[in-house]
């Protein structure tokens, strides 16, 4: 349903791998200034069109890039929905031509997730070898000089985190039951992803964070931004999905980007009324999800058009995740803000429909 990234954009990667003649770093698939190009679009001086993966400060890219190109692992930092994932997976794809190799936290995620485990037929039957070891994706990619993806790394537990410490700073895997190692070889790095505004995280320790050269991915400074990120991914998400193209949903988003910037900032986009904030983190990812579903809604229930009642009850979701709370919160700007505003009178009779 959704392929890998070095899938779905292997017309453009085989694209920017040719005509690049730049250095590039030990097992990489392109130079830094190509993988920097992948992300953030271009064209190529034989006209092909690399479309942008993520939109946001150039400079962010160029740092998140630079810091793979040296033996500093590399942190994705960022609120929820700010594309932390996405990114690292292009990185990955671009860099490796692999974004395959996941480690992804959870609360219950064992050290085995990133040393290794054991094949416990071949162990019993044999004791301990090589062929009894099942490598995690960290050995593998220390292994074969790849890139490794560690997704949600705060809500890993702390003391399984602090098992990356030797990983990242001695280059090194220990096999204590073998008296061996897995040496990491030229070209291996990893990216992790995390954030600090979630419920159930785990706060990394000093020792751990100084492995990471951190970079911030801020949300999207502009409703323009904001709505053009929201716009391309659903389009992308909709072909993926087999959607129709919603003939005149721009105003649609521009409308569910501007409720999700006003209720996250506490204050109106003119500045002159605040707002109070709910609960979520009303994120651009969740914005996302909002419009592709109302564009459903539109393609099997309504006419093909994307209108105010096909958002509305995806953003009352996307609000009021806690019922007493944030349904007084989504009530008070309902009639404070979006009852007074001109040309919004369909959005605003949807939106009480829903929350009746």
């Amino acid at each position: 349903m959704r392929p890998h990234a070095e899938d779905a954009f292997a017309f453009e990667l085989a694209a920017l791998a040719a005509q690049d003649d730049r250095p590039r770093p030990a097992r990489w698939k392109m130079s830094p200034w190509a993988v920097a190009t992948y992300l953030l679009g271009g064209v190529l001086p034989d006209g092909t069109v690399i479309s942008p993966k993520y939109v946001g400060p150039r400079r962010i890219v160029e740092v998140a890039v630079t810091t793979l190109a040296t033996d500093r692992a590399l942190l994705l930092l960022g609120v929820p929905g700010t594309a932390k994932t996405w990114v690292s997976e292009h990185l990955a794809a671009a860099v490796s031509g692999d974004s395959t190799l996941l480690v992804q936290g959870t609360a219950g995620t064992p050290e085995e997730a990133i040393r290794y485990g054991w094949n416990y037929a071949q162990l019993l039957a044999h004791g301990p070898s090589r062929d009894a070891l099942v490598p995690s994706p960290v050995m593998r990619a220390m292994a074969e000089g790849a890139t490794v993806r560690v997704e949600e790394l705060t809500r890993i537990p702390a003391d399984v985190q602090d098992t990356l410490i030797t990983v990242l700073s001695e280059k090194t895997l220990p096999i204590p039951e073998l008296g061996q190692e897995v040496q990491a070889v030229r070209g291996f790095n990893l990216i992790a992803t995390a954030n600090d505004r979630d419920r159930g995280v785990n706060e990394l320790s000093s020792a751990l964070r100084r492995r990471f050269n951190t970079v911030v991915l801020p949300l999207p400074e502009s409703v323009e931004a904001e709505v053009d990120i929201v716009a391309r991914r659903v389009d992308q998400i909709g072909r993926s999905l087999d959607l129709p193209a919603a003939p005149d949903g721009f105003e649609e988003i521009r409308r569910v980007v501007t409720v999700f910037r006003e209720l996250r900032d506490g204050v109106t986009a003119d500045g002159r009324t605040k707002v109070k904030s709910p609960s979520g983190t009303l994120s651009t990812a969740e914005a996302i999800s909002v419009v592709t579903s109302g564009l459903a809604l539109a393609a099997h229930f309504g006419d093909g058009v994307l209108r105010p009642a096909d958002v509305a009850a995806g953003i009352l979701g996307a609000v009021v995740r806690d019922p007493a709370a944030d349904r007084v919160v989504w009530q008070e700007y309902l009639e404070a803000v979006v009852r007074e505003r001109a040309g919004w009178t369909d959005f605003y009779r949807a939106c009480r429909e829903v929350s009746a």
